[in-house]
C-alpha cells in the first residue's frame, strides 16, 4: 500500500495562495488516479480535484474551478495542488488520496490544515 505524505499548509489571508504537495512511496500499479479532499469542521470529506494517471484528465469540484489547479511531476511520486484566491470557505483539513480501479481511496495521507482568514 502506498504511503502519502502531504506538505504545504498553513495560515494565509483571503486572497493569498498556497501549494500543497502529495509525495508518494512509490508508483504502483494499483493506483490510477490521485485526488485532493477536505474536510472542514462538521463536514464530510469531499473531493476537490482529481488527475488521472493514465489520460492526465483532472476534474475539479465547481467551488475551486478555476482557482486551484492539481498536478504531477513526470515521475507520478507527488501531486500538487496549487490554490489561488483562496477564500475563507476554503478552510479545512487536506488529505492526498490514491485512489484505486473502484474509484474509491485506497490510500490516505495524514492531512494538512489550510486556514484562510478574512
Amino acid at each position: 500500500q502506498v504511503q502519502l505524505v502531504e506538505s504545504g499548509g498553513g495560515v494565509v489571508q483571503a486572497g493569498d495562495s498556497l501549494r500543497l504537495s502529495c509525495a508518494a512511496s512509490a508508483r504502483t500499479s494499483s493506483t490510477y488516479s490521485m485526488a485532493w479532499f477536505r474536510q472542514a469542521p462538521g463536514q464530510t470529506r469531499q473531493i476537490v480535484a482529481r488527475i488521472s494517471w493514465n489520460t492526465d484528465s483532472t476534474y475539479y469540484t465547481n467551488s475551486v474551478k478555476g482557482r486551484f489547479t492539481i498536478s504531477s511531476d513526470n515521475a507520478k511520486t507527488t501531486v500538487y495542488l496549487q490554490m489561488n484566491s483562496l477564500k475563507p470557505e476554503d478552510t479545512a483539513v487536506y488529505y492526498c488520496a490514491a485512489i484505486g480501479a473502484t474509484g474509491r481511496p485506497n490510500s490516505w495521507g495524514q492531512g494538512t490544515q489550510v486556514t484562510v482568514s478574512s
